[in-house]
């Protein structure tokens, strides 16, 4: 169970930073006003990433039955 736990931190963290270097380089392509398709995929990566990160968290708080 722990390991479960171990491998799902480790992931999450895989993914903020992934997002993070995302931000930093969709900024980037945004002020140089550069290549529109490429930055209107790295946004849709940077989306999919929040969406996996927002599930791994949900799985790492544990259920209380009220």
């Amino acid at each position: 169970m722990q390991a479960d736990r171990d491998s799902l931190l480790r992931r999450l963290h895989e993914l903020r930073s992934e997002h993070r270097d995302l931000d930093t380089v969709t900024a980037r392509l945004a002020e140089a006003a550069t290549d529109a398709l490429q930055l209107q995929r790295l946004k849709k990566r940077k989306l999919k990433l929040k969406d996996e990160i927002a599930w791994l968290e949900s799985q790492l708080v544990p259920d209380i039955s009220a």
